[in-house]
């Protein structure tokens, strides 16, 4: 469906795979009866391992280069999802000094996306 469970701005300087592991494990403590998780190609090697020691599944979405333009059906939620955030003019550029402050904003951002849908 494309819904945040959590959000997390971090450094430039961490890569995605060590990042998404401690992003994964906040998200077990919440939602304990998650399955598992999807990724795109960044995401393979540490993260991957970590999520199969924690006992839960990771899907890595590779990359498929047909002939022509494709849908990706569970990438397409996660882009689809973001998309949607640059409607808001305070994401449209980094205008935020704390990580916070940005973290804050993302989470508005969605729970309007998710009033509006529930008002049409």
């Amino acid at each position: 469906m494309g819904n945040l469970l959590k959000v997390v701005v971090g450094a430039a300087n961490i890569h995605d795979t060590v990042a998404g592991c401690e992003v994964f494990r906040s998200v077990l403590e919440k939602y304990p009866s998650l399955l598992g998780v999807c990724g795109d190609a960044g995401f393979r090697g540490t993260f991957v391992d970590f999520v199969a020691s924690l006992g839960k599944k990771c899907d890595i979405s590779e990359k498929i280069v047909p002939k022509g333009w494709s849908v990706l059906p569970k990438r397409w939620c996660v882009e689809r999802t973001l998309s949607w955030f640059t409607w808001f003019r305070r994401l449209s550029k980094d205008y935020e000094i704390l990580t916070t402050s940005e973290e804050a904003m993302i989470m508005i951002a969605h729970s309007t996306t998710l009033l509006r849908r529930l008002c049409y």
